[in-house]
């Protein structure tokens, strides 16, 4: 389910790949979802989920979301 949301929110919104600009707009509260590599260090997750947003932790590593996500480098944070 969380890959599904993942591909639907590539195709329909305008995401942010990288943990200082997901923080930043976090910050600025345009974000609505979150989604986490599951080898996402334990300092970035517990920085993300200070902020109330809905926090999605995916099952696949940083390598693999890239894959998915056409990029040439691992994504290990991503939101919209």
């Amino acid at each position: 389910m969380s890959l599904d949301e993942l591909r639907t929110a590539l195709k329909e919104q305008t995401c942010t790949f990288g943990t200082n600009l997901t923080l930043k707009h976090l910050k600025l509260g345009t974000v609505k979802k979150v989604f986490l590599a599951s080898n996402c260090p334990k300092k970035v997750k517990d920085e993300i989920t200070q902020y109330p947003v809905a926090v999605v932790e995916l099952k696949e590593p940083s390598t693999e979301i890239a894959l998915l996500c056409k990029k040439p480098f691992a994504v290990s944070v991503l939101s919209y």
